[in-house]
């Protein structure tokens, strides 16, 4: 399922991860552009224009994106650091970059294949709303949660990811690839997500009423 990494996109990805974005100015009148400064400027997240703020996929990090109760049942198989974040019953786990084009062929190698799975993987090019920062953001400033209505409906950090510090370390990752610093295995932790997934979604549907014609 994994070949090599050609040098070229090793080179690529290592121009990622060191050459930090410009800092983007802070305006205190204008919220959603605090909370894209707290991802652009204390972590190096890439964002994309328009409102709500969304984040770009596949550069820095993949996401996984499961039914809440799967999601909680597959955390242990996650570093501490490793950012997840949720949405209502949705819970989103964030895999290497380069991760969710894997996990068709893991799901197929681990005989998930043929299952439908309430599993849905993020990658390159795809965008996800940005979950709002923690309280009080970084440095201690507000990045917008204190305004009316900012947190109901809105993509919360479960576990956030922490500024100043490389969050990529802790991402689930392909064993065959080498993890940094003994990143989780994503062939498990994709085992785990696809086998709670199947349970909740036959949890489901014995609980549906039967249909009397």
């Amino acid at each position: 399922m994994v070949g090599s990494v050609p040098p070229a996109v090793c080179s690529a990805a290592a121009a990622i991860l060191t050459v930090p974005l410009p800092r983007r100015p802070l305006d205190p009148d204008d919220p959603d552009g605090r909370i894209r400064g707290w991802y652009e400027n204390e972590l190096a997240w890439p964002t994309v224009p328009g409102e709500p703020v969304r984040l770009l996929v596949g550069e820095r990090f993949d996401v996984l994106d499961v039914p809440a109760e799967a999601g909680l049942a597959a955390l242990r198989r996650l570093a501490p650091g490793s950012p997840v974040a949720v949405r209502g019953d949705r819970m989103r786990l964030l895999v290497a970059a380069g991760g969710a084009e894997e996990v068709p062929g893991i799901l197929q190698w681990l005989e998930w294949g043929g299952v439908p799975l309430d599993l849905t993987a993020i990658g390159a090019g795809e965008l996800i709303e940005a979950p709002l920062p923690p309280p009080g953001g970084s440095q201690g400033r507000d990045p917008g949660l204190n305004r009316p209505g900012a947190v109901q409906g809105a993509a919360v950090w479960l576990r956030p990811p922490v500024a100043g510090r490389e969050a990529e370390a802790s991402l689930p990752t392909m064993s065959a690839l080498g993890g940094v610093g003994g990143a989780p295995d994503l062939v498990r932790l994709v085992d785990t997500l696809a086998t709670h997934c199947h349970r909740v979604r036959l949890r489901r549907a014995s609980a549906q009423p039967l249909a009397f014609s």
